[in-house]
């Protein structure tokens, strides 16, 4: 019988081998010193830099802190309680000037007045999907806006709106990436990346941004399980706490409201059971859904997966180019 023990860990033994594997990959395959994480305050990058830390030591990790205008308060808070628990050094290096500089804010408010002229760099703003347990649905996004004064707009964006908010919203990860690389150089660390195995499979990340890294220690791990590591590595439980944010925009949104079908427990459940080729019905009754919307959120799993292949593919080559192996 389909329950929510399929998602079940042990932790000790979950973290020992990934410790392990963490060790082999960064001072052996990759020959770096030590390892670089950004910090956001969620319990992905939480957990990373945890077993990080149990892996090589709080010496040889550095937590970068790379707030934007944008970013939740509570962000960096979070990220500084993390690292003080950890023991490691962190830097604080804010990305705001940059991208200023790059055109990202006055980008995004070109595209939003696509959709509502009176927007302006002073308003706040978020882009939301419609449910998907109320029927299919086309992934169509709107943009929600709210005004100084406090008036609320709401407005379906069109095609060319939508590509260039999130192009200019990219600029941001691209960013960050950036500011972890150039520390990483510095110090011959090698740069950990933080998706969980709902993101990794779903496509939610940026290529070239927060898809960037040399190792990615937990996208074999669904969400659920990576919470139950945090909780064995004892991450402070502010943390755990904290629901998941996408902490892009400037108004609060959750991961459900901008990309996932459900909130992440439920999410999990419906991911495995589409990977163990789990009937709907089935899962239906452990997620408390009936077995039309569990099928409906099966189709968006695939439509993800289609929309977002070329986020996981290399350059493509005219002809395969044969690299010699150097002598290990």
């Amino acid at each position: 019988m389909f329950s929510r023990d399929v998602l079940r860990i042990d932790p000790a033994t979950t973290a020992s081998n990934i410790e392990a594997t963490i060790r082999r990959q960064v001072t052996q395959d990759l020959r770096r010193r030590g390892v670089v994480v950004g910090l956001s305050g969620g319990v992905d990058s939480s957990v990373v830099c945890m077993l990080c830390v149990r892996a090589l030591g709080p010496d040889r990790v550095l937590g970068l802190f790379t707030p934007e205008r944008a970013s939740a308060g509570e962000s960096l808070e979070l990220g500084r309680i993390l690292a003080e628990a950890a023991g490691i050094r962190g830097e604080l290096v804010p990305i705001t000037s940059i991208l200023e500089a790059a055109g990202c804010y006055h980008q995004q408010a070109e595209a939003v007045r696509r959709a509502i002229p009176e927007y302006d760099e002073s308003w706040r703003m978020k882009l939301i999907l419609p449910s998907i347990l109320d029927g299919d649905r086309m992934n169509v996004f709107s943009v929600i806006a709210h005004s100084p004064d406090g008036t609320q707009r709401k407005a379906r964006l069109p095609v060319d709106a939508y590509l260039r908010l999130v192009a200019a919203t990219n600029m941001k990860q691209r960013a960050r990436k950036q500011i972890e690389y150039f520390y990483a150089d510095c110090h011959n660390f090698a740069v950990a990346g933080t998706p969980n195995r709902l993101e990794y499979d779903q496509g939610f990340f940026v290529k070239n941004g927060d898809g960037a890294a040399d190792f990615k220690p937990i996208a074999h791990l669904y969400k659920t399980q990576v919470y139950a590591l945090a909780e064995y590595l004892e991450v402070p439980e502010t943390i755990r706490r904290r629901p998941p944010t996408t902490d892009t925009y400037s108004l609060p949104q959750t991961q459900e409201e901008f990309y996932f079908a459900l909130p992440y427990q439920e999410m999990d459940l419906c991911l495995y059971g589409k990977n163990h080729q789990v009937p709907a019905e089935e899962v239906a009754q452990a997620v408390g859904l009936t077995a039309e919307q569990v099928a409906r959120v099966y189709r968006d799993i695939d439509a993800k997966r289609r929309a977002t292949r070329y986020l996981h593919a290399p350059p493509l080559l005219i002809e395969p180019v044969e690299c010699l192996q150097a002598p290990k």
